[in-house]
This record gives structure tokens, sequence and C-alpha cells, in this order.
């Protein structure tokens, strides 16, 4: 009988043995063990300043803080808290198990634990089911990982790692969640309160209340006292002063930025400048605020290194928590950039020959648009006749821009945004038209920033980088240095705004910016773009919904932002001038005819790529006529297949349309025949005839005599339709 019974044991503890050992798990070689899966990076900015905070990671790689570094107390406290014999075990406390064993039987329900640090750091690497068995198993991984690595390798990794509320792990995290503090300036009743808490750390929450941590902090402090750790005074202390907890909270709100970020390392230093982002959003709420009384809820900021391609300001207004629609990223929603990009249809124009000294013709024009007509105007609605270049983009005219847009073709025009980077541009260039030109298609501020920084390089497109590591290439020519640098000339001539801004314009700044500005369609959008040697600054104020504001535009809105973070950014630098290119000759030209000037002409000095010089003597002061002149002459006004409706709002006898010749020379005598019948005649500016509106198909054509003495000739027939 007894040998059966030995056997039978020895079978039983055979069978235990095997039994643990194939539940043993493998040990990791460093703790903490090597992060597994996707991890989830904190991104901090170019010095170092926390930007977001992650607690999605198994382990806790970012808050960690050497044993040598943790205060005494705390150490103390937890060892006290948690596991009495910690330096005199093996990884396992028998004689605390025994004693857990016996309350427990005692009181007929669970009311102790007896797991040891070092128990619990094997919980940490190797969670199982709280069963007996896997009590049982623990202690043995226990005791292997203690011969693995040392005490203070196990108490460091535990104190690293311990798990608080609402994922957050370790010591120093909870600190900050609970006391917003760093761990050395804990006082000891915060200290104990973290040995505490974690024994029940949904339980005990701080956040919930101090009241049920009262009692056990207290008891733990007796503790400590009986050891000599904390002193009579120290003790007195706790017991008087509450517990004060205070939420840690990020300052600089850098949301959407961080999503644009790929991160695959702990921690990413990105590009960002914490304070700049700070100042931004406080310049952009402020003005936002200020014209909320005129319809502006939203704004965005872009600010850009050019130099170094990184990004240092990536703002929207109100932050991404702070208001309703914040978590949509203002910075890439595609909206009407407006004039902003008639520097970009002029360097198109400079690449192909043209000069700043190309004179345009500034006067109201139409164009048919299917079986409509649609008429470009000018914003003041002030046109200004023959234009020189630098002038017709310096103060944003719109005819100017639509002729040069007409010259250099709007499927080129398509073409050079791609190369500047814009993809939000999705439909065919004859969708958007010549309208292209005044921003009637939809990009966003990035793209904007990317294609001004383009510019501002002096014709170099590279990508913009986030992160500091990124590499950046050599970059991609998208226009000749010397385009680039006649754009940048005229943005940052106040001369050349003078016209429709005035000489005291907020767009004349100290040191030189190359600046534009733009207002959408019924002012949905309003912007300003620019740079310096060094930056480069894109302001856009509008709303989410696409609500119009009220006449707010680029230099009533976003141009105050813009000026704000250009004196922020260069405060305290040496201001130098932008890139100009070497290879540019100044020439003194006819400030009128853009011509060589001669004994009566208005001068001024210009600047030309090498063989585009004006060779020619000016033909206004010298008697002669510009062969410009003579231009095309035809019907501007009704288009061909035009459809025109009667307004029900107006009585029918009252309604008229105006009838106009494009290209007639000063003192040309019109005619209009309508239906084959004459109808009226003119030698107003245009030819223009006012024509009572008719219901039916029609046709008009006119008998134009360019002088008194010219053969009259037949320009036309044109059909439309009146319903």
């Amino acid at each position: 009988m007894k040998r059966r019974l030995a056997l039978a044991t020895t079978v039983v503890i055979a069978g235990l043995a095997i039994a643990t050992s194939l539940s043993l798990s493998p040990l990791p070689d460093r703790l903490p063990p090597a992060a597994e899966g996707d991890l989830t990076p904190r991104f901090v900015d170019r010095e170092g300043e926390l930007l977001s905070v992650t607690y999605e990671n198994r382990w806790n790689l970012n808050d960690r803080v050497p044993l040598d570094d943790v205060p005494e107390v705390l150490k103390e406290a937890f060892v006290t808290a948690e596991d009495k014999r910690f330096y005199r075990h093996h990884g396992v406390d028998w004689a605390a198990r025994l004693h857990a064993v016996w309350t427990n039987v005692s009181s007929l329900r669970p009311v102790r634990g007896a797991s040891t640090i070092t128990e619990q750091v094997v919980r940490m690497i190797h969670p199982r089911p709280r069963t007996l068995w896997s009590r049982w198993v623990e202690g043995f991984d226990a005791m292997r990982l203690e011969r693995k690595f040392e005490k203070d390798e196990i108490l460091d990794f535990y104190l690293n790692q311990v798990p608080y509320a609402r994922m957050r792990r370790g010591v120093k995290q909870a600190a900050r969640e609970y006391f917003d503090r760093d761990l050395d300036t804990l006082t000891p009743k915060e200290s104990l309160a973290l040995a505490v808490l974690v024994r029940s750390p949904s339980r005990l929450d701080l956040k919930k209340g101090t009241e049920a941590i009262e009692k056990p902090v207290r008891t733990l402090a007796l503790r400590l006292q009986e050891r000599g750790v904390l002193s009579p005074h120290e003790l007195e202390r706790i017991e008087a002063t509450p517990l004060a907890v205070t939420s840690a909270e990020i300052e600089i709100d850098a949301a959407h930025f961080i999503a644009r970020i790929p991160g695959d390392e702990a921690e990413v230093v990105t590009t960002l400048d914490g304070s700049l982002q700070s100042k931004a959003q406080q310049l952009l709420d402020r003005q936002i605020a200020s014209l909320s009384q005129r319809g502006v809820d939203d704004g965005a900021v872009l600010v850009v290194d050019h130099e170094t391609d990184e990004i240092l300001a990536w703002v929207n207004g109100g932050g991404f928590n702070q208001k309703a629609g914040g978590q949509i990223d203002m910075v890439e929603v595609p909206r009407q950039p407006g004039s902003t990009l008639k520097p970009f249809v002029y360097a198109l124009a400079l690449e192909r020959g043209w000069t700043p000294a190309t004179v345009l013709e500034d006067e109201p024009i139409a164009e048919a648009v299917g079986t409509g007509l649609h008429s470009f105007r000018n914003y003041s609605r002030h046109y200004y006749g023959p234009i020189r270049l630098r002038e017709a983009l310096g103060n944003s005219l719109n005819v100017p821009a639509i002729k040069t847009v007409q010259f250099t073709g709007r499927g080129e025009l398509f073409e050079l945004l791609r190369d500047l980077g814009v993809s939000s541009l999705t439909e065919h260039p004859d969708f958007y038209g010549d309208g292209l030109a005044l921003g009637n298609g939809e990009i966003t501020l990035f793209e904007l920033v990317s294609a001004y920084a383009v510019l501002a390089r002096g014709g170099i497109r590279r990508p913009l980088r986030f992160a500091r590591d990124e590499r950046t290439s050599g970059g991609e020519r998208v226009l000749s240095p010397e385009t680039a640098s006649l754009i940048a000339d005229i943005l940052s001539d106040p001369q050349a705004r003078a016209l429709e801004f005035g000489r005291s314009s907020v767009l004349n700044l100290p040191l030189q910016t190359a600046v534009k500005t733009g207002t959408s369609n019924d002012y949905r959008d309003a912007w300003t773009v620019g740079f310096t040697h060094r930056y480069t600054v894109g302001v856009w104020m509008g709303n989410l919904d696409r609500k119009p504001m009220h006449e707010v535009t680029g230099s009533i809105g976003p141009a105050l932002v813009f000026r704000a973070l250009l004196a922020e950014l260069h405060r305290n630098r040496e201001g130098k001038p932008l890139y100009f290119s070497r290879k540019l000759r100044q020439v003194a030209i006819c400030r009128e005819s853009g011509a060589l000037p001669g004994e009566s002409c208005p001068r001024a000095m210009e600047w030309f790529r090498p063989g585009t010089e004006p060779h020619a003597s000016c033909p206004l002061h010298s008697g002669g006529a510009p062969a410009s002149t003579q231009r095309e002459v035809k019907i501007a006004q009704p288009s061909p297949g035009l459809y025109l409706a009667l307004d029900p709002r107006i009585p029918d006898d009252l309604e008229r349309f105006a009838l106009e010749v494009e290209g007639l020379p000063q003192g040309a005598r019109v005619e209009w025949w309508i239906d084959d019948a004459l109808f009226a005649e003119s030698n107003e500016e245009r030819g223009r005839a006012l024509w009572p509106l008719t219901r039916g198909r029609h046709v008009a054509k006119a008998l134009v005599a360019r002088s008194e003495t010219d053969v009259p000739t037949w320009i036309g027939p044109v059909g439309f339709r009146v319903k």
C-alpha cells in the first residue's frame, strides 16, 4: 500500500513538474522586451517639447525614468506597499503566500494577495487568466526571472511599466496624469498615493475623488515611519494636507500636423517649432474673433522654412478640440485661391518670352461660356488701359491675367500647377476655362504654400519635411531662376501695387517680402501668401460650411496675421534680400510703352533676362503709333449661340442687352443691325448700344468704320436666342 502511494505521489509530482515545465513562458532577453506589433510613437517639436502623448503601446517607451533618478521615498513606498522582502527573496515570498492563504481561508473570501514585485513583472510580460494554476506557474517564472536579471533591473522595469487607470503606465506618466508634476517635485503624500493606486487603479482613481485613498495612504505612511523612511514631521504633514489633483494638458495644439507623419519609432522629432505654433494659434484665433461680426469663423496658417524645407507651424483656427469642426484640417481642404495663382500665370508668360515691361490692355472683356456669357472685371471695377505686366501683377488686375492665360494656354498653366505640386485640380483644364488664372479651381493651403516656396527657392521644387530626420533631395527645377526672381521682385515692389492697394498698404513690410492676396467669389475665401529670404507663410480665412463672409478680403483678414507672423519669425534675426538671379539686367524704359525711352518719355528702370531687352524706341512719345493698336475687331456681345432669358422681376419693355464690339480704335463708328434691320448707330468706346430684349431667335451684325475716311466693313453675323 505504501509503495502504491509512493508511486502515485511520484507520478503526481512528475506530472505536476512536466505540466509546470510546459506552462513556463520564455523569458525576454531584456527589460522591457522588444516592442511587439505596431508602434504608436510620441511626437516632439524640434526642441524636444512634447506635441503628443500616446498610451496605446504595450510598453511605456517614452516616459521611462532610470531607477537612480526615482526619489528614494517613492521607491521605498512601493517596496513597502507591494513587497517588503523584495531584496531578500528569490522571486517568491513564501512566508507572505502562506500568510495570505491563511487570511483568505479565515475570512472565507479573498482578502489579500501575496504577489511579489517580481511576480507582478512576470504577469506584465506574460498575462495569464487569474487562476490558482497561473499563480503557481508565475512563481516559477519569477524565480527564473531573478536568476536572469538583477533586482534593480526588475524594480526599474516595474516602476516604469506598472499599470494605472486610462492606459497610463509607470510612475512618471502617473505623476503627470494626477499631479502634472515631475517625479522629483512630488510631495511625500503624492509619492505614497502613486504606490497605493496600483492596488486598484480603477477603484482608487484620483480623478474620481481622493476620499477613498486617504486611509490606505495614512496606513502606508505609518509603516514608512516605523522603518525610518519618514520623520514624524513628514507624517504629520501627510495626515494634515489633502491631495490636490491637477490634470496635465499638452499646451501645443498640433494634432492635424502629427496626423500627417508616419511613425515607426518610439519618439519622432518633428520639424515643428512649438513656440511659433502656439504664437500662430494665438494670432489666428485673435484675428478670427475680431472679424466674427463680419462672418468669419475659420482659418488656417502654414509656415515653412524654404531653405531647409521644414514645416514650422501648421495651425487651424480654434484648435483641434476647441470648436465644432475642429477635426477638419483646413490646411488640406481645397478652396478657391482667387488671385494667389496669378503669379504663376505671369511666370509662364515670362518663360515664353514676355518681360515685366510687356504692355497689356486692361479693359472690360466678356467670354462665351457654353450658351452663356461671362464678364471679367477688375476688383475695383476700374480699368487702366495699356499697362505693363509689372503693374498688372502688382495690382492683381483680372483682365490682364485673363489675356495672359490666353497667350500661354490654360492647359499649359494647368501643367505648370501640377509641376508645382498642385494635385487638387482634378478636372480637365477646359472645365476651369480661362478663369483658372483667377483661381476658380480649388487647391489647398498646403499646395499653395508649397508652390510659393518654389518661387522663393529660385524655381526649385522640393517636398516639405515633417520630421527632422527626413532626407531631402536636390530638388527639381520647375521655373528658371530669372523668372522666379522677376516674379518675386514684382510681388515685393510697393510701387507696382500702388494703383489698387495704395502707397501705404498693409502689404508694405519693413523686410523685402514677396506677398500676394486673394479673394474668391462672394468672399468665401480670403488669402495672404508670400515669402522672405528664409520663410514662406500662407494664411487662409473663411468658413467650413462655405458661407460667404461680409466683404472680407485677403488684405483685410489674413494680411494682418501674415504681418505679425513675419515679425515673429524675423525677431532678432538679420534681414536679407530675396533671391535674385545675377543674369538679370536693368534697363531704362518708357513707363507707358515699355520700350526704350525718348527724351519726352516718363522713365522707369526694369529688369530683363538677357536677350529680352527692348530694342525699339518708344512709339507713343515720338509721333508714331504702336503696332499693337491694330487689333482684330470683332463682336464681343452677343457671343455665338448665346442664350438670354427675360428677368420676370423686370417689366419686359424695360429690359436691355448691351451690344458691344472689341478691338475698336479711337474714333470708330458702328452701325448695329438686328435681323437685317438697322437698329442703332454708335461712336462710343466698344461701340456700345442697348437693345430691347425680344423673345425668339435673332442675328446681330455690325458695320464698322475705323475712321472718318475708312471704308465700312461688316463683322458678324452672330446668332443668339432670347427666351
